[in-house]
């Protein structure tokens, strides 16, 4: 006998992570997505640039650091920022409930944007100085999902969920 459809392993995943492949319709609108886009490059360049900064009154032998200058951390920071706002409508295109798999993604994207500070720190790098830049990294997150979930949030659909009551 053949499996149920809604007892494969692949379909129970995708209802776990809330995919269920809705199509167009439900993409934030375009204005309060590059709003969201903004206020998050922006939040997160502050936040980047304010962890550095009490990177170095915490730890003074970190002054100089070569990854706590703006212009270093600047262009990662606006580059992955935008990849995840692009990011942020193509999730909706997939989920209704676009802020559950989004947040999954958010949290494997962090965890793998840790890598390079743990490859620096393998080879030598001041461990006080790297654990700054992991919470930099983590700082982006955390100003990043927000600003797209909650200023550029997901369209509801335009059929209501239930047939209306006669």
């Amino acid at each position: 006998m053949p499996t149920q459809t809604s007892t494969r392993p692949e379909f129970r995943a995708a209802r776990a992570l809330g995919l269920d492949f809705p199509g167009g319709g439900h993409q934030p609108s375009a204005v309060r997505w590059v709003v969201a886009t903004v206020a998050a490059v922006v939040g997160s360049l502050v936040a980047c640039a304010a962890l550095a900064a009490l990177g170095v009154a915490m730890f003074p032998a970190t002054a100089g650091y070569e990854h706590f200058r703006f212009a270093d951390y600047a262009k990662l920071t606006i580059i992955g920022v935008v990849l995840a706002c692009l990011a942020w409508p193509i999730v909706t295109w997939f989920s209704t409930r676009a802020w559950k798999p989004f947040l999954v993604l958010t949290v494997l994207v962090t965890l793998g944007g840790l890598a390079p500070d743990a490859w620096i720190l393998y080879k030598g790098q001041p461990a006080d100085a790297v654990g700054v830049l992991v919470v930099m990294h983590l700082a982006l997150a955390v100003v990043t999902y927000p600003a797209l979930v909650f200023i550029a949030p997901q369209r509801k659909s335009e059929k209501p969920a239930l047939p209306p009551r006669r």
